[in-house]
């Protein structure tokens, strides 16, 4: 093209004036060229990015590879659990806005893969699902875990996933009927409380060692309660005292009334952050004393800063991945997502970006030997 050369006559008009009038004349005539040419390239925007890019010696940028790519394509979003539960509930919801936030507006269809605890769609996700930005994950917020607690089925390595956000976070609270005589800490350090779960390797029998461990309390944990449902019904029946993983998103759109109604005692809650809804309460990363006992709960806590987790297989292009990271963001500051999740019951009030959840499994994944070992044997006990 010639434009650029045009622009090295404008640029060298200092010495043309040096070489005189002759010099000057044709320099007029040249630069009254170049003038009509300025014109007509400022007239087309794509132009004047053709002509700016092959000056400076730069391709012009394809803004809109992302846009072509998506087009007319489906976005498949693999659920890692069954049709029914709140993670499917989150998955259809996001299904419904994520499109219209990517570039290029695709269409996005839900599949649940149930299995194993969420390994089987996580195993898919990392080894076999295309890694083209055409498949997304939501994933249980325990499985990115697996592997740092020794499960030989978990065939990923989470820190090389790509998160794309979450649309909450968890808080969980350790709390006992009403009658139950407990009241602090100190209380259950002193008297023996029994606690429901599912059973021994279960997330709520998980928890209630984790405290036994830190805090020196004596929870018994009752197994045979399938979930937080079945133990609320038996803490109303009085078969067990209470129970030590209450997720507080739960607690809000099944029993709202239980904490201002006194129904119910929360001795300690934990979670990656502090709640003002629940002041008065003590937050465990502020009672614990030790310094390695603080590294462990951060770890073990993991999980509940992940939320809900979105994500993406290794290995997609970077700009697909910033593009999709852009529009999980947007979509939970949708206001018409933010009132569908709101009327679901899905609490979408605390939303992280992916970066956020990179930040937590590297630093979970990065914990001492030691630590790492304390976690391995509190998630796991003889049957």
């Amino acid at each position: 093209m010639g434009e650029p050369r045009q622009a090295g006559v404008r640029m060298g008009e200092g010495a043309d004036r040096v070489r005189g009038s002759s010099a000057a004349s044709s320099h007029e005539g040249t630069e009254a060229s170049h003038e009509r040419t300025e014109a007509a390239v400022l007239s087309c925007p794509r132009l004047a990015l053709l002509v700016s890019s092959a000056f400076f010696g730069v391709a012009p940028a394809h803004a809109d590879d992302v846009a072509d790519f998506y087009k007319g394509k489906t976005i498949t979003l693999t659920v890692s659990s069954s049709a029914g539960g709140g993670y499917d509930t989150l998955a259809r919801t996001v299904a419904r806005f994520l499109g219209k936030h990517v570039p290029g507006n695709p269409i996005v269809v839900v599949r649940n893969m149930a299995g194993a605890g969420g390994i089987v769609a996580t195993n898919f996700l990392y080894n076999n699902a295309e890694k083209d930005g055409s498949h997304v994950g939501l994933l249980q917020n325990n499985t990115p875990f697996e592997p740092l607690y020794g499960t030989k089925e978990a065939r990923y390595e989470p820190t090389k996933f790509n998160w794309l956000g979450t649309p909450s976070v968890e808080t969980g609270i350790f709390v006992v009927w009403s009658t139950v005589p407990v009241n602090s800490l100190d209380d259950a350090k002193a008297r023996e409380t029994t606690v429901g779960a599912a059973g021994v390797n279960s997330t709520p029998a998980f928890y209630a060692r984790l405290l036994n461990e830190v805090f020196g309390l004596k929870l018994k944990v009752i197994v045979g309660y399938p979930g937080q449902t079945e133990a609320f019904f038996a803490m109303e029946r009085g078969e067990i005292d209470g129970y030590s993983s209450v997720f507080y998103s739960t607690l809000q759109a099944t029993k709202a009334e239980w904490l201002p109604q006194k129904k119910i005692k929360a001795i300690v809650y934990y979670g990656p952050e502090k709640r003002s809804e629940l002041a008065g309460v003590p937050y465990a990363p502020e009672v614990v004393t030790k310094d390695d006992d603080r590294v462990l709960l951060d770890a073990a806590f993991a999980p509940l800063a992940l939320g809900r987790p979105l994500v993406l297989p290794p290995g997609v292009p970077a700009d697909r991945l910033a593009a999709m990271r852009k529009a999980v963001a947007n979509t939970f500051a949708d206001p018409d997502f933010l009132a569908e999740a709101t009327r679901l019951g899905l609490q979408p009030e605390r939303p992280r970006n992916g970066e956020e959840l990179q930040a937590v499994i590297a630093r979970a994944y990065a914990a001492p030997p030691a630590v790492i070992e304390r976690l391995r044997k509190l998630n796991s006990v003889s049957r």
